[in-house]
């Protein structure tokens, strides 16, 4: 199967393989994704083999990189199986590309639900999915008809619980998902900030885990407004989700840590602005979303949409998914 990026569209994949798993006893999966997400599917027991790629990074300079010694790799490493089927579950011309230098029958969306309508050209048995559906439900769909068994009725399962310990030793605490690549997603500073000091009241330390140096920055500044907030070192996926196993709850943005956390089960509440809660939110147990009360409206400024999510409402929804987890 190919699913290359982004961590949230990662993980919205492995539901589709525990129900695969449970429908096909036995079945297993290769598992082509980007460098920067390959520890994640390996926590998934229907995975076998993970195989990294490095797309983003090998075309910002292509004649090197696509004669390189990494891409030679990847290639002899879809080569040397045989495989039954191959799953393009992205539905992108850059996944349909990898798609194409597997040897065996190809599966993906047909051009009215794929992302990026040619890459359909790509398959053998091209399948139709509802684009009005959320994301974790519509590649359950797809793997469901690729491999030709009953889609389940019940809510999806991601399958990695207990891959991961807990983190030891740490106080009743929240994790804030702060970062997104998208500025529009973002709440503002100040909000933060707010949020902090109302869990701090009420008992909670709050750590602020980072990505990237913009990122960093921005930590810094939300824990310099409050006390009782710790900027993170720079962590692992799976020192992330050892964390996220021992924190009482998340509040985050609409980012691929959040759909994380989601997987795992932690409780939390999650901000959206300009993102749909109904075709992208968290999916899975003891998830509460917050839509802008703007959202659908005549709005010309896209931060706004974040900014009218106040701290107390956060709260107030954070409040109620710690108490009602299970």
């Amino acid at each position: 199967m190919v699913k290359l990026s982004s961590l949230g569209d990662v993980i919205h994949t492995l539901p589709a393989l525990g129900d695969a798993a449970a429908a096909l006893p036995g079945i297993r999966f290769d598992w082509v994704v980007e460098e920067a997400f390959a520890e994640i599917p390996a926590w998934h027991s229907a995975v076998d083999r993970v195989i990294p790629v490095a797309l983003r990074r090998w075309r910002k300079r292509p004649l090197r990189d696509f004669s390189g010694p990494e891409w030679r790799g990847a290639r002899a490493a879809l080569e040397e199986r045989r495989y039954d089927a191959v799953i393009d579950a992205q539905g992108l011309l850059k996944s349909a590309f990898i798609a194409r230098l597997v040897a065996a029958p190809r599966y993906g969306m047909d051009r009215a639900s794929a992302r990026e309508r040619l890459a359909a050209l790509a398959y053998d048995h091209p399948i139709p999915v509802p684009r009005d559906m959320h994301a974790v439900e519509r590649t359950r769909l797809l793997f469901a008809r690729a491999l030709d068994y009953p889609l389940p009725g019940t809510l999806g399962n991601y399958g990695i619980d207990g891959a991961i310990a807990p983190a030891a030793g740490l106080p009743p605490g929240l994790l804030f998902f702060h970062g997104s690549a998208r500025a529009e997603k973002l709440w503002p500073q100040e909000h933060w900030v707010e949020l902090a000091g109302l869990a701090a009241a009420a008992g909670y330390r709050v750590w602020l885990p980072w990505g990237d140096d913009r990122e960093q920055l921005r930590a810094q500044r939300i824990a310099a407004g409050a006390d009782g907030i710790e900027v993170l070192p720079r962590l692992s996926l799976r020192e992330l989700a050892a964390m996220l196993q021992a924190v009482s709850g998340v509040a985050a943005v609409d980012t691929g840590l959040g759909h994380l956390g989601a997987a795992l089960g932690v409780p939390a509440v999650s901000l959206y602005g300009p993102t749909s809660t109904r075709l992208v939110g968290t999916y899975g147990r003891n998830q509460v979303h917050l839509q802008s009360p703007l959202a659908g409206g005549d709005i010309t400024e896209p931060a706004a949409l974040m900014r009218a999510i106040t701290p107390v409402a956060a709260w107030q929804a954070l409040q109620a998914v710690l108490a009602g987890a299970g």
